[in-house]
C-alpha cells in the first residue's frame, strides 16, 4: 500500500499540529473534537501550519496511544484511527477522524467546531447552543418545527392566516379532510400547536408560527425568519425588498412581485396552445416552498431569492442533510430538516406529497430544452439552487409534449435528462448517461432502450461498446438533417482509414491514441484495433496496456 502523501496546506478536513514541544492532550483532543463537529478529516501531529515536517516528540513516537486517550476524553467516545507514517527520516501521526452523527465533547464539556474563515484558513470555535441545535437537525435527530416556540401563546396565530390556510388546501388540491376540521383540531392535525409539558393547554410550534403566525409575533419570536425578493439587471436594482411574512403569506407575495418579471407566451402545438414561460412557475414555486421549509431556523440570515441577467437563484441558510449529496440529489430519500413543516407544506398542498420535489424542478427545466437546475455553488452552510432563464428550445418542448401525447402521461424525469444530455453532447453511452441521473449504469441503458423502442434514440455499435444518439427522426421533425449526419461522427471505414494513415505516418499506434484519434470510447477502440488485426492489416505486440499495433510488412512487424 502507497504510503499517505501529506496535503500541501490545511482545510476544513486538514490540520496540521506541531509537536516539537509536546502538544499537551488537551490541545490535541480539543482539536480532535473541533474536526469531529464538522466534517472529519485528518489531523497530521508533527508538522507545522506552514506544512514543514518537524516529527513527533520523543515521549510520543509510540503513536498507537493516542486511540485509548482520544476514546477516554470524549463524550460520546470518539474512535479514530492512528497511523505512523515516515517523512524526511522523521515520523509523523496520521490520525484519521471520522465525522460525528451528532455532537462530540470533551470530558471536560467543552464543545467545539470547526469552520473556514474569510481567508479560506480554518479554524476552531466554540459550539454554541443554536450551532448544536443545528447540527442535530442535520442529521434528523431532532425536528425543530415540531418544537413549542418559547414565550409563544395561541393568541400569536393569526386568524386570517389560518383561513388563508384552508382556502390553500382548496387551491393546491391539498388533503381535504383539513377543510372539515375546526380550528383547534386543524392546528393539531398539521402540527402548529403541541400540549404543553405541565398538560396545561397547547401552545405554537414553530410549524404553527410560521405557517398561520402574526407578523410582530414571528419578528419577536422566531427572529431568523426572513425572505428576500431582488431583481438586477445590469448590475441596476429594480426590487430590492425583505419582509416576514408567515410562509403562506410570503409564498403569495414573492409570486405577485416575480409574475410582472416572467413573461409568457403561447406555443401552439397540434391542437393545443401551450404556454412558455421564461421560468416554469410549478419549478419556481416548488424552488421557492423548498427553500423556506428547509432552510435552518436556527441560523441567521434570510432566504434569498434573486433575479439577474444569467438566471433566478434561490438560496437558505443550512447545507443538505446529512446523506444527502449533490451526487445523489435525485435519488436519495426524503430527509426534511423540519419534518413537521414539511407535512404540514404537503398535506396543505404547496410542496410536492411524494416528497420528490427536485424532479419537478428538474422537469420544469428541462421540458423547456433549459439547462438542468445548478446546485454546484451550495455549500456545508447554504443550499443554493441555480435556474438558467436562457430562451426555450421550441423544438424540443415540442418533441416532449407530442411524446407525452402518445404515451397519455408525462415522460419519466429520467427520460427528460437522457434527451436532455443526448441534445446537448450529442453522444452518450449507458455509463456516461449513469452520473446524470444518478442511477446504475443497468437503468441508464434501461432508459436509453426505452428512448430507442419510442423512436426518439438511436443505438450504435454492439452491446459491450454501444453508444446513443437521438433519432434521426428527431433531427428530421426540426429540419435539421445535417446535424444527424455531423453528429454520427466518422463511419467504421472512415475510422479504419485514419488508423491505417497513422501508423502509416508514426510506425505504431495504440489503443488510447485511437480513441482520441477518432474521438470514440476506449472500448470502442479496442474493437476497431481486434477488426483490423483480424482483417490482417495491422499486426498487433504485446498485450493489456503495454499492446501496440503496426502495418502488417512492416519491418517491425517481421
Amino acid at each position: 500500500m502507497a504510503a499517505p502523501t501529506l496535503p500541501k496546506r490545511e482545510s476544513l478536513t486538514v490540520e496540521f499540529k506541531s509537536d516539537r514541544s509536546r502538544l499537551s492532550d488537551r490541545d490535541l483532543v480539543e482539536a480532535i473534537v473541533c474536526m469531529a463537529n464538522a466534517e472529519g478529516g485528518e489531523l497530521w501531529l508533527g508538522v507545522e501550519d506552514d506544512g514543514r515536517v518537524t516529527g513527533l516528540h520523543p515521549e510520543r513516537l509510540q503513536a498507537s496511544g493516542l486511540v485509548g486517550l482520544v476514546a477516554a476524553r470524549t463524550s460520546p467516545s470518539l474512535s479514530v484511527t492512528v497511523s505512523s507514517v515516515n517523512m524526511d527520516d522523521l515520523t509523523v501521526a496520521l490520525i484519521a477522524v471520522p465525522k460525528a452523527h451528532g455532537e462530540v465533547a470533551t470530558t471536560n464539556g467543552v464543545y467545539l467546531r470547526r469552520r473556514l474563515k474569510g481567508d479560506g484558513s480554518p479554524e476552531c470555535v466554540a459550539m454554541l447552543p443554536h450551532d448544536r441545535a443545528s447540527r442535530v437537525s442535520s442529521f434528523g435527530l431532532m425536528d425543530a418545527s415540531a418544537q413549542i416556540v418559547s414565550g409563544a401563546t395561541l393568541g400569536d396565530l393569526d386568524p386570517l392566516e389560518r383561513e388563508r390556510l384552508r382556502q390553500s388546501v382548496q387551491q393546491y388540491g391539498g388533503d381535504r379532510i383539513l377543510l372539515e376540521l375546526d380550528d383547534e383540531a386543524l392546528d393539531g392535525a398539521l402540527g402548529m400547536t403541541a400540549r404543553l409539558p405541565d398538560g396545561s393547554g397547547r401552545a405554537p410550534t414553530l410549524t404553527g408560527l410560521l405557517l398561520i403566525g402574526r407578523e410582530i409575533a414571528l419578528k419577536e419570536l422566531v427572529p431568523t425568519h426572513e425572505f428576500a425578493f431582488q431583481v438586477l439587471e445590469r448590475e441596476s436594482v429594480k426590487f430590492n425588498e425583505f419582509r416576514r411574512f408567515p410562509l403562506l403569506k410570503g409564498l403569495d407575495w414573492l409570486e405577485t412581485n416575480f409574475r410582472p418579471y416572467n413573461p409568457e407566451r403561447e406555443m401552439q402545438i397540434g391542437l393545443f396552445r401551450v404556454p412558455v414561460p421564461r421560468v416554469g412557475m410549478e419549478a419556481f414555486r416548488e424552488a421557492l416552498a423548498n427553500a423556506l421549509v428547509h432552510r435552518d431556523y436556527h441560523r441567521q440570515g434570510a432566504v434569498h431569492v434573486r433575479l439577474d441577467d444569467e438566471g433566478l437563484t434561490f438560496s437558505n441558510p443550512g447545507g443538505l442533510m446529512d446523506g444527502v449529496t449533490l451526487a445523489n440529489l435525485l435519488t436519495t430519500e426524503p430527509r426534511p430538516r423540519n419534518r413537521t413543516l414539511a407535512d404540514a407544506m404537503k398535506r396543505v398542498g404547496i410542496v410536492e406529497r411524494s416528497g420528490r420535489g427536485v424532479d419537478k424542478i428538474y422537469r420544469g427545466m428541462l421540458r423547456f430544452g433549459r439547462p438542468e437546475p445548478d446546485y454546484r455553488r451550495t455549500s456545508a452552510t447554504d443550499v443554493v439552487l441555480r435556474l438558467a432563464t436562457v430562451d426555450a428550445d421550441e423544438a424540443f418542448l415540442k418533441l416532449v409534449v407530442e411524446q407525452e401525447g402518445k404515451q397519455g402521461r408525462e415522460l419519466p424525469i429520467d427520460s427528460l435528462i437522457a434527451l436532455a444530455a443526448l441534445r446537448e453532447l450529442k453522444r452518450l453511452s449507458a455509463d456516461e448517461l449513469a452520473t446524470h441521473i444518478q442511477r446504475e449504469p443497468a437503468q441508464a441503458k434501461k432508459t436509453l432502450e426505452g428512448l430507442v423502442e419510442a423512436g426518439l434514440a438511436q443505438a450504435h455499435g454492439s452491446a459491450r461498446v454501444r453508444t446513443y444518439t437521438l433519432a434521426m427522426g428527431v433531427y428530421q421533425a426540426d429540419g435539421r438533417q445535417a446535424d444527424y449526419i455531423r453528429q454520427l461522427g466518422f463511419s467504421g471505414l472512415q475510422q479504419e482509414q485514419m488508423v491505417l494513415s497513422y501508423v502509416e505516418k508514426h510506425g505504431s499506434i495504440r489503443r488510447n491514441q485511437v480513441a482520441d484519434l477518432c474521438r470514440i470510447t476506449s472500448l470502442q477502440a479496442k474493437e476497431l484495433l481486434r477488426r483490423l488485426r483480424d482483417a490482417g492489416k495491422l499486426v498487433q505486440h504485446g498485450e493489456r496496456r503495454t499492446a501496440y499495433y503496426v502495418l502488417v510488412g512492416s519491418n517491425e512487424a517481421r
